[in-house]
């Protein structure tokens, strides 16, 4: 009995551990909804007793969906974040099974490079790719926000690492049925690494809806949710109601993209994890 009363009491407190850090995850995102339907005034109030709103105002969502193309803006970031996506598993697999399952000349030396890549703040890399990018001439195009993320390190490396735990019976037993590399790589491995390319492609679609400091720097006028919403604030004091009710709309598609995908979402991450 003494064990059955110790496990419930261990098993109730981290239940209320668990609602706790859940609550205070949640925190944020309920003060930005709270916040979009405030006045000014109710926003930068310093009294900490104005948590609701004294009356529901939709003034700012009004003022921000006129003010700001959010139709252009849904566009843009999906054409970001899918063409991130796209690049960053086709190159990543092609790179990680190669690094894992081939042999050639300068392998680990070019492996070595990849991982220094992964080694070093992604800021240096800005310069060189702005000026390969204008160089080409396309600034302030989808192309140019893409352009980052044609080739991942982290990518490469993840999908190596799910190759380099399969069996070799699988290749050798294609190669007995007469398969080549390619035919070896498109049907028998790469379907086997499917969870490990569904969590990068999570990844991606994240960091790239998430970049801000990158469409800044290339685009003036094609510009995701997240530069657009940067813009909003002022130098000196900027309207919260109104930032927070856009920053609400531009949360809308990943909620959407999460809901629809939780169940790859959710084993992406728990595959990831154990591979890494």
């Amino acid at each position: 009995m003494e064990m059955e009363t110790r496990a419930k009491i261990n098993q109730a407190v981290i239940h209320i551990v668990l609602i706790l850090v859940s609550i205070t995850m949640l925190v944020p995102f309920l003060w930005m909804v709270l916040t979009a339907f405030k006045t000014m005034t109710e926003a930068t109030s310093v009294n900490p007793f104005v948590i609701f709103p004294k009356n529901w105002l939709t003034d700012s969502f009004t003022t921000v969906i006129r003010n700001m193309d959010f139709p252009i803006l849904y566009l843009n970031t999906l054409l970001l974040i899918a063409g991130r996506v796209i690049a960053a598993v086709l190159t990543a697999t092609l790179a990680g099974y190669a690094f894992a399952r081939l042999n050639f000349r300068g392998k680990n030396l070019m492996f070595s490079l990849v991982m220094f890549q992964m080694m070093v703040p992604g800021q240096i890399f800005i310069i060189p790719q702005y000026l390969m990018v204008s160089k080409m001439g396309m600034l302030n195009t989808i192309f140019a926000l893409v352009f980052p993320g044609l080739v991942t390190a982290f990518g490469t490396f993840l999908l190596r690492q799910a190759y380099m735990g399969l069996p070799r019976d699988l290749e050798e037993a294609a190669r007995l049925d007469g398969c080549n590399i390619g035919q070896t790589f498109l049907f028998i491995m790469a379907p086997l690494t499917r969870s490990s390319m569904v969590a990068l492609g999570i990844f991606t679609a994240v960091f790239a809806y998430k970049d801000l400091m990158w469409p800044l720097i290339v685009n003036k006028d094609v510009m995701p949710l997240s530069a657009a919403l940067a813009k909003m604030q002022g130098q000196y004091t900027s309207n919260y109601p109104q930032l927070m009710a856009a920053s609400l709309l531009a949360c809308i598609p990943m909620i959407i993209l999460y809901l629809i995908f939780q169940k790859q979402f959710i084993e992406g991450i728990a595959t990831s994890g154990g591979k890494l």
